[in-house]
């Protein structure tokens, strides 16, 4: 389906404020009718189905769906290393004749030595990405490598139109101001020898890094997700900070060149200075953008507080979100969420109309034992917006990802099954099918297989089933 009927298509329903679809009232009336961790009633109810990569019962799923795991922590790669733990966002580069090929983030720290080659690592750092070669026809894993390493705590990011990944750190370092900075929380990042200043976007071509180089004028934050408009080549960023974080744009000098500089602003919503707490629903407000004049000023001059950047934007009269995780974008709409925004401090969604320049929160998670936490999104080939969910309450269940319809139904999908007891390659599973999140959503452009990770241990599903039966 091209962009431009992808456009159409969800004009037609969920985002469209009148006309032909329901409306953002009948949406909101929509919402609050279904708990968000119940499933869809085209889709019918959730039973464990098996894995053939362990034998084990991992996820539940709707009745058709089937999946397999891949890329498991631990298991030899074809270049010889270990696969890295915690995998996080991910994303389809290419696709040829059945093989997909996707590059996938791991949010490690630490400083005492890079995954990888340490040849080609940008610093002594945990952090960097991983490259997976699925065969969708044979549904096996044809390859596996590291094609970025030496970085820090590489949480989201997006794919870009021309086919490569932007790999995000999640936290400005500047190792000659570790002095000023939090003694807890350089323990637990183990960053003490970093050597290389980080909090920067990396562009991956998917067959490796040889010398990696931050995009600096993207900035010095807490990086999450970005999104590319195609049509002009504009990246949208969100920031992973509270209680203060930014929704920022970088509008490059040359489009599809991103290191050939550019500037970086931050959204300035009229009439909001905070949306992070009472954020009113289906109310579309104004935006413009504010310059930030320094974007390699991660921290305030003379501290480590993490803070340089969105700083310079409130101080300029942006707007400050809170948490922000996810960002996704289909033509001219662009989805980005607050994992513990709203009311209930259990996470939002908001709506970014391109062509408008408005914004709206279009969502709030209830906070009452359903689905919290919405971290990445992507908009399905049908139209429904599929979030993973990183449930910071330990609730006893799996955590799952869920979807929302052209109608405003949130609904589960995939859940891990919390019922499961066991281990694989020395792997805990019992932990994970309490606490571990969902991230990396994703899908194959011919619209057949869905991928997403289990950020612990860290592997990957490819899940494929009669997705015309329902709104995935």
């Amino acid at each position: 389906m091209s962009t431009a009927t992808r456009r159409n298509f969800l004009k037609t329903g969920l985002f469209l404020a009148g006309g032909a679809g329901l409306g953002w009232a009948a949406i909101h009336q929509a919402s609050r009718r279904r708990r968000p961790d119940m499933p869809h009633p085209d889709l019918g109810p959730l039973k464990p189905v098996t894995d053939p990569t362990t034998g084990l019962d991992l996820l539940s799923l709707p009745e058709g769906f089937r999946y397999l795991t891949m890329g498991w922590a631990g298991q030899a790669m074809s270049d010889g290393f270990a696969g890295p733990q915690k995998a996080d966002g991910m994303g389809v580069v290419a696709e040829n004749d059945g093989l997909v090929t996707l590059v996938r983030n791991h949010e490690l720290r630490g400083s005492s030595g890079p995954i990888g080659n340490p040849s080609a690592a940008y610093d002594n750092t945990g952090g960097g990405t991983t490259t997976l070669l699925f065969d969708s026809r044979r549904e096996r894993l044809e390859a596996s490598f590291i094609s970025l390493n030496g970085t820090l705590n590489n949480c989201a990011g997006g794919v870009t139109p021309w086919g490569t990944w932007l790999s995000c750190e999640e936290g400005p370092l500047t190792p000659e101001f570790l002095h000023h900075g939090n003694e807890a929380r350089q323990a637990t990042w183990a960053i003490e020898n970093a050597q290389r200043k980080h909090g920067y976007v990396f562009e991956v071509n998917p067959g490796g890094v040889p010398d990696p180089q931050p995009i600096v004028p993207m900035g010095q934050f807490y990086h999450e997700a970005v999104a590319i408009d195609e049509s002009s080549g504009i990246a949208y960023m969100t920031e992973d900070r509270a209680p203060f974080a930014g929704f920022y744009r970088y509008l490059p000098n040359s489009p599809g060149k991103l290191a050939d500089g550019g500037r970086l602003q931050m959204m300035r919503v009229k009439g909001a200075s905070v949306l992070a707490d009472h954020v009113p629903l289906f109310e579309p407000m104004m935006v413009d953008w504010v310059d930030i004049a320094e974007p390699d000023q991660g921290h305030t001059p003379g501290t480590h507080d993490c803070s340089g950047v969105v700083q310079q934007g409130i101080d300029a009269g942006a707007t400050a979100f809170r948490s922000l995780e996810g960002c996704s974008i289909e033509g001219a709409d662009l989805f980005f969420t607050s994992k513990n925004g709203g009311r209930n401090y259990a996470g939002m969604i908001f709506h970014y109309d391109l062509d408008a320049q408005t914004v709206q929160a279009i969502w709030e998670a209830p906070g009452n034992g359903g689905f919290t936490g919405p971290d990445n999104i992507t908009v399905s080939p049908r139209g429904s917006l599929m979030i993973c969910e990183d449930n910071e309450s330990s609730l006893n269940r799996g955590q799952q990802i869920s979807g929302m319809d052209r109608q405003g139904q949130v609904f589960a999908f995939c859940r891990f099954n919390p019922e499961f007891k066991g281990t694989y390659l020395g792997h805990d599973l019992v932990r994970t099918s309490l606490f571990s999140e969902w991230a990396g959503v994703c899908f194959s452009k011919d619209g057949q297989w869905m991928f997403a990770n289990m950020f612990r241990p860290g592997f990957t599903c490819a899940i494929t089933g009669p997705w015309g039966r329902g709104p995935v």
